[in-house]
């Protein structure tokens, strides 16, 4: 589907800003949304087809105002790529209750709020596409990060029933489910997140952001169809498999990946 205009939550940083160039390479006119200034002025400096938007995905009234401002600005959306997370790490004893609560209401809240502001019109006009980035933490469990977990397994559910609900419409939904990746996003847990992610990042066994960007562009270049619904790239597939067959033995794994958590 040829996209003339972009949304791309988290669009300054790590997967999202490659989305955006992406996009914009493509021709698409793109908004990039994200809550830091400099990473925005910076991003957007890349490409004279995206333009910068301050917006916090958990206020839903900024959220739909902000929807708002970039259709009259550039135009109705017809593409949505919803990556803005955030991924402190530590142990559910060890973390706050006010954030493990901020994380739902970005990671999870933050995607409710965003794909039902801009999927009525996408329906309307009989095509669209919208892209959640939630993640194999949902499925695949481990010490450090229930946090995080916990928002993108009800990110991965409730994507999840919407495409089947939605398997009739034009629009194509899409859930990614990525591996550990070397973004930003990551490094928020290195310090009292689970040890294996501090190994990955220190021995460089984390993915590639762009690899992660190019599944999501080949699964979309694919058009939508009933199994076209989620993309899990490189060793997430598995990693889910292995949590869904036998979660004894995921936790096995994670216990010797993270010894002493």
């Amino acid at each position: 589907m040829q996209v003339d205009v972009a949304l791309v939550t988290g669009g300054a940083s790590g997967m999202g800003r490659l989305t955006a160039l992406t996009l914009a390479n493509k021709g698409a006119r793109v908004a990039i949304v994200d809550m830091h200034d400099e990473n925005l002025a910076a991003t957007a400096a890349e490409s004279d087809r995206i333009t910068a938007y301050k917006c916090d995905v958990s206020d839903l009234d900024a959220v739909r105002a902000l929807v708002a401002k970039v259709e009259g600005e550039l135009g109705p959306i017809d593409h949505l790529t919803q990556c803005a997370a955030i991924m402190p790490g530590d142990s559910i004893q060890g973390m706050s209750a006010e954030l493990t609560n901020k994380q739902m209401l970005i990671n999870y809240c933050g995607t409710v709020n965003m794909v039902k502001t801009v999927m009525d019109s996408m329906e309307k006009r009989g095509r669209g596409q919208i892209v959640v980035f939630g993640s194999m933490a949902g499925s695949v469990l481990t010490h450090g990060l229930g946090g995080y977990s916990a928002t993108k397994a009800a990110t991965n559910v409730w994507m999840e029933v919407l495409a089947e609900e939605m398997r009739h419409s034009p629009v194509h939904y899409l859930l990614v489910c990525p591996p550990m990746v070397n973004t930003p996003l990551v490094d928020q847990a290195v310090e009292k997140g689970p040890g294996s992610i501090t190994g990955a990042k220190k021995d460089n066994r984390m993915s590639d952001p762009q690899d992660i960007v190019d599944a999501v562009e080949a699964a979309l270049s694919k058009g939508k169809s009933p199994k076209n619904w989620r993309v899990c790239p490189q060793s997430a597939g598995f990693m889910m498999l292995l949590r869904r067959l036998s979660p004894g033995l995921l936790w096995k794994v994670m216990r010797k990946a993270n010894p002493g958590q």
